[in-house]
């Protein structure tokens, strides 16, 4: 296992670059009581770097989308009327929103029904573009585990424990006990990054291995992951490859993190705190 210690470069920011150039960002989730997590995404896709963030959701819910950030784009999807969620109905305006986008993320606030888990297996499948799979799209990558090997293109994994263990079928005090070795094994066996979120974040693809060492306990918090999801989505749009964008991504969130913390306290960090303290640490690790 080779071990990583130096932190990528960051992507090219060239001068007459414009929106386009920074790439597309696609994030699909939501349901009905769940607009804050496309939302946070959103807004960890703007920060992140990304020229143009599109966030795709129940059409119920677009209205609060829209409302929290003019910065990024919406796109209403059919909605399944009993859960609030999205409907298998939803699917082909789905794959039309994934056309010319450079990275796609799914999962924040999805919520798990039979519908959301036949449109995340398809899309996982069929889409080529880098994927970040998050929240409920784990989940339901974990009811139909055959399928993991069949992606179309680069795929990041960043569940917490709980969603590892369902994943991986490991045990939850296995794998506290031998964090890296459970997520490079899983990497390797089915090709894809993993971020494994959590004290000491661990990145891995099987070969290679980083730790994230920023971050804190206060980042322990509903919607921080959904920050995160967004971050290595809009890394990925601006060409850095899936390993890569993982690792910067997770050092800049919990560095971000450390930054709110220092201001706000461990106790009261909220995860819309994060996207107000990107740019700061960017500028800290852009030096």
């Amino acid at each position: 296992m080779k071990i990583i210690n130096m932190l990528p470069e960051a992507p090219a920011r060239p001068i007459h670059g414009h929106k386009g150039t920074f790439g597309r960002v696609l994030i699909i989730g939501g349901s009905r009581g769940m607009s804050g997590a496309p939302s946070l995404a959103g807004l960890g896709a703007l920060r992140g770097g990304a020229g143009l963030v599109y966030v795709a959701v129940p059409h119920e819910i677009l209205p609060i989308v829209a409302s929290i950030e003019p910065s990024y784009l919406t796109i209403p999807l059919a909605t399944q009327e009993e859960h609030g969620g999205l409907s298998l109905q939803a699917l082909p305006a789905i794959k039309q929103a994934c056309n010319g986008k450079d990275a796609i993320a799914i999962g924040p606030g999805l919520g798990h029904t039979q519908d959301t888990i036949s449109i995340v297996t398809t899309l996982y499948q069929e889409i080529a573009e880098p994927m970040v799979v998050d929240a409920d799209a784990l989940n339901a990558i974990a009811a139909q585990p055959g399928i993991m090997k069949l992606a179309s293109g680069p795929r990041v994994f960043t569940p917490h424990l709980g969603e590892f263990s369902r994943l991986s079928g490991f045990d939850i005090s296995d794998v506290q006990n031998h964090r890296e070795r459970s997520a490079a094994e899983f990497a390797k066996t089915h090709g894809v990054i993993l971020l494994l979120k959590g004290p000491r974040t661990v990145i891995t693809d099987g070969e290679r291995m980083a730790i994230n060492l920023t971050g804190n306990s206060g980042m322990a918090t509903g919607g921080t992951g959904d920050v995160l999801t967004g971050m290595i989505t809009a890394l990925l749009a601006q060409g850095m490859s899936a390993f890569d964008a993982a690792q910067l991504g997770a050092h800049l969130h919990g560095l971000a993190g450390d930054l709110a913390a220092a201001e706000q306290s461990q106790p009261g960090l909220i995860a819309s705190d994060l996207p107000k303290h990107l740019g700061r640490a960017w500028k800290q690790f852009l030096g």
